[in-house]
């Protein structure tokens, strides 16, 4: 399944802010693009799961 991120240079910090739009609160960071892409991956996984528990509850 493919989700849509948004991927945005914090300009203080420098690191990176990612979230999933289409998942609220569904967000992460890194330190590079690439961590925080691989962050919001887990990140997805994890509500995901969080979700689907909660629904069969």
């Amino acid at each position: 399944m493919k989700w849509r991120v948004v991927l945005e240079p914090d300009p203080e910090t420098h690191d990176w802010a990612v979230w999933c739009p289409e998942l609220s609160g569904c967000m992460s960071a890194g330190v590079t693009q690439e961590d925080a892409l691989r962050n919001i991956c887990e990140a997805i996984e994890l509500y995901l799961q969080t979700q689907k528990t909660q629904n069969s509850i």
